[in-house]
C-alpha cells in the first residue's frame, strides 16, 4: 500500500492534461449558418481517457452547437473534426470554442474566434 499512493500521484498529471484547441477554421454556409473545423491535440490513452467533444458557445456561454467525438484518437494527434449547420444569431461577430475530455469534462478555458463576414 505504501507504494501504491506514490504511483497514483505519478499517474495523476497525465490525466490532468486538457485537450488543446490548436486551430479553428470557420466557413459561412448560409445566411446565419456556419461550418466549424476544429483541430484538437490531447494525450488520448484509450477509452478511459480521451478528448470526447467540443462545442461552440456564444460570448455569454450559451451552446450553439456540439460535436461529440465517439472514440479515442490515440494514434492520430492532432486531429480535426467538423460540425456543419451551426446557427449563429444575427449580429454575432465572435464565438467561443470549448473542448471536453473523458473523464475530466469541459475545459475551463475557451478559444475565442471571429466569424468570417462572407
Amino acid at each position: 500500500m505504501k507504494y501504491f499512493i506514490p504511483l497514483l500521484l505519478l499517474a495523476t498529471p497525465a490525466l490532468a492534461e486538457d485537450p488543446v484547441i490548436e486551430n479553428v477554421d470557420i466557413a459561412k454556409t448560409g445566411t446565419d449558418t456556419y461550418r466549424f473545423s476544429v483541430t484538437i491535440s490531447h494525450p488520448d490513452t484509450g477509452w478511459d481517457h480521451y478528448a470526447d467533444g467540443w462545442r461552440v458557445l456564444d460570448m455569454d456561454g450559451n451552446e450553439l452547437g456540439m460535436r461529440v467525438l465517439h472514440h479515442p484518437h490515440v494514434d492520430e494527434q492532432p486531429f480535426t473534426r467538423s460540425l456543419s449547420g451551426v446557427t449563429i444569431p444575427e449580429g454575432t461577430t465572435r464565438v467561443q470554442v470549448q473542448a471536453r475530455d473523458l473523464p475530466a469534462g469541459w475545459n475551463e478555458g475557451t478559444t475565442i474566434v471571429t466569424l468570417p463576414t462572407d
